[in-house]
């Protein structure tokens, strides 16, 4: 099989699901498409909403003690929590970032889903997922974790893509050039600073006083709705950008 590799989810965590996931979709224009009743099992609750092909996901942790909670008391309930990435061959990339170092955390198979999760702490600013659907490489094809019917939640009308993800870090060019021999990606120049591009997706890395996932930009029919629409919700709005679940979303036109 050729080998690819796009970016399929965004996953972001909260302290509790309500109101952000509803703030979310009300401010974007997106509708829920499921919640994972597997992630139960890690002490989580979830639920997820299409923005076009890539997945923006939202848990939560239910009880004392679990890794989303820890991280959300590690960073003040700042940055995003998972980059997932769909590919060839999940466990030839693990094994790869294993070769540099990189642990591998979790190992999640529903078939026809295999995931491969790598410790975040080796990763540096948020975990990485690769994942791969058997028969399925359409970027419209079946993806369990989003449920049976996802592709028929997608919504256009407010928000049209999710372009591209901020990386925060001391040392932006070390954390590009980390991240980029992890997912196979070269990094290249940025408008302002070090870039990797997938096809679907732009990760952009830019100065900070920790490694974080920071911010998100997406691609929006009417900027100023939509900004308006974050204030209404209780947003802090600055410029066309504001601040909900511990990240930045950046509204582009």
């Amino acid at each position: 099989m050729a080998e690819y590799m796009r970016l399929r989810q965004i996953c972001l965590v909260a302290p509790h699901l309500e109101p952000v996931i509803s703030d979310i979709a009300a401010i974007m224009g997106l509708s829920i498409c499921y919640r994972d009743g597997n992630v139960a099992k890690y002490g989580l609750e979830n639920a997820l909403l299409p923005v076009d092909t890539i997945l923006l996901e939202v848990v939560a942790p239910t009880k004392e003690g679990t890794a989303a909670g820890r991280f959300l008391d590690k960073t003040g309930n700042r940055g995003g929590y998972m980059a997932i990435f769909c590919c060839e061959d999940p466990d030839a990339r693990g094994a790869k970032a294993n070769a540099m170092g990189v642990r591998t955390a979790n190992v999640i198979t529903h078939v026809p889903y295999h995931g491969v999760q790598l410790h975040p702490r080796d990763c540096r600013a948020a975990f990485i997922e690769f994942n791969h659907t058997d028969g399925s490489d359409d970027v419209l094809g079946t993806y369990p974790p989003a449920g049976p019917d996802w592709q028929k939640h997608i919504r256009k009308d407010t928000t049209v893509a999710l372009t591209e993800v901020e990386m925060q870090g001391p040392d932006p060019q070390a954390l590009a050039e980390h991240w980029g021999r992890i997912v196979g990606v070269a990094v290249t120049r940025g408008a302002d600073g070090p870039v990797l591009k997938l096809p679907n997706a732009t990760f952009r890395f830019v100065k900070g006083p920790v490694d974080l996932m920071t911010g998100l930009t997406f691609r929006v029919a009417d900027v100023a709705k939509v900004r308006e629409a974050a204030k209404a919700r209780g947003c802090k709005v600055d410029g066309d950008a504001f601040d909900l679940c511990g990240v930045t979303f950046r509204l582009a036109a």
